[in-house]
C-alpha cells in the first residue's frame, strides 16, 4: 500500500507548539509520508522547516492548518485556496486549533460543524456565522474535514486519523510513543471541573456551586456567596473562567451528568435530578444539544462499570 502523504501548512504566525504535534506523532506513523509546505514569501516561525512549496500540498491525501497567533487577521490567499483545493478534491483538511479560522476563512467550514480552542468559540461564531460552532468538543468530523481544540486535542484527532487510516493496534503504538489514549473521541469534554487556578479569588465560590449541582443555582446566589455586587461578581468571574457565571454553571452540570452515565447505573431521572436539570425531558434536550447525543447512546459508548 503507497504511503499517504500529509501536507502541514507553515502558515504564517504558526504557533510551534500545535505544528509539532501533526509533524511529530503522523510523522513517526508508518504510512504516512509528512512534508511541510509553505509559500516562500515569509519567514517561518523558529521549529518550523518548510521541506516543498505551497503547491506540493495540492497532491496531498491529508493538508493539516496548525494553529496560529492573531487568528482574526487574514492569512494570505495562496493557503486559503490549498484549503478550498483539498476539500473539493476530498482529501481530508484537518485544522489544530485556530487553524479552524483558516478553514472558516477559506469557506471550507460553511454549512459545516467545526470546533476550535474554548477561548476562540465565541470568536469564530461572530466572525463566520455560516459556521456550526460546536462548544466543548475535542474534535469535530464533518464529513472529510476535522476540526480540534487545544494542543491536546490535536493530540487526539491525529490518533483519531491513524486509527482511521491503520486501525486501532497503529493508533494505540503511537499513543504510546507520545503518552497519550488512543481512545478518547471527539466528543469528549475540553473542560475540568474548575477551569481557573484553586487559588483564584472566586475559587470558593465555584467550590460551593459545585457541590451544589443539583439545587437552584442563580448569578445572585453566586454573588452571595461570593459576598460581591452583582455586576462586580459577573465580572470576576468572567475575568477569572472566561464564561459567564450560569454558562460555567452549565458546562458542569453537563460534565457531572456525562460522569454519572459513564461511571454509574443510576437512572436518566436520578442523574438530572442531581446534576441539576430537573427534569428527565428537560436532561435529556439539554444534553443532545451540548454534546451530540442522547444521555442513553452516551452511556452506551462509554459506560466503564
Amino acid at each position: 500500500m503507497p504511503e499517504l502523504r500529509v501536507a502541514i501548512l507553515a502558515v504564517p504566525r504558526t504557533i510551534p507548539l500545535d505544528f509539532s504535534i501533526p509533524a511529530h506523532i503522523l510523522g513517526g506513523c508508518p504510512g504516512y509520508e509528512v512534508i511541510v509546505c509553505a509559500d516562500g514569501g515569509s519567514a517561518p516561525e523558529p521549529g518550523v522547516v518548510p521541506t516543498h512549496p505551497l503547491s506540493e500540498a495540492a497532491r496531498a491525501d491529508i493538508v493539516v492548518v496548525p494553529g496560529y497567533e492573531d487568528p482574526e487577521k487574514p492569512l494570505p490567499e495562496e493557503y486559503l485556496e490549498v484549503l478550498r483545493t483539498g476539500a473539493r478534491r476530498d482529501a481530508r483538511v484537518v485544522a489544530i486549533c485556530t487553524g479552524a479560522f483558516a478553514l472558516a476563512a477559506s469557506g471550507v467550514l460553511d454549512g459545516r460543524k467545526a470546533t476550535a480552542h474554548w477561548r476562540y468559540l465565541d470568536r469564530l461564531r461572530e466572525l463566520y456565522p455560516m459556521v456550526e460552532v460546536l462548544e466543548n468538543r475535542l474534535f469535530v468530523v464533518d464529513g472529510n474535514v476535522l476540526t480540534s481544540a487545544g494542543a491536546g486535542a490535536g493530540i487526539d484527532v491525529c490518533l483519531h486519523l491513524i486509527a482511521s487510516d491503520f486501525g486501532a493496534a497503529a493508533a494505540h503504538e503511537a499513543g504510546r510513543e507520545v503518552i497519550a489514549s488512543p481512545v478518547r473521541d471527539g466528543t469528549g469534554p475540553q473542560y475540568v471541573d474548575v477551569l481557573t487556578p484553586p487559588r483564584s479569588d472566586l475559587s470558593a465560590t465555584r467550590a460551593w456551586a459545585m457541590a451544589h449541582l443539583g439545587e437552584p443555582i442563580s448569578v445572585e446566589s453566586l454573588a452571595r456567596q461570593a459576598n460581591l455586587p452583582r455586576r462586580t461578581f459577573i465580572r470576576h468571574f468572567e475575568r477569572e473562567t472566561g464564561f459567564s457565571p450560569m454558562r460555567w454553571v452549565g458546562m458542569q452540570r453537563i460534565l457531572s451528568a456525562r460522569r454519572l452515565l459513564a461511571t454509574s447505573d443510576w437512572t436518566v431521572e436520578r442523574i438530572a435530578s442531581a446534576t441539576g436539570f430537573g427534569t428527565a425531558a428537560n436532561f435529556r434536550t439539554t444534553f443532545r444539544r451540548e454534546v451530540g447525543s442522547t444521555p442513553s447512546a452516551y452511556r452506551r459508548a462509554h459506560l466503564t462499570r
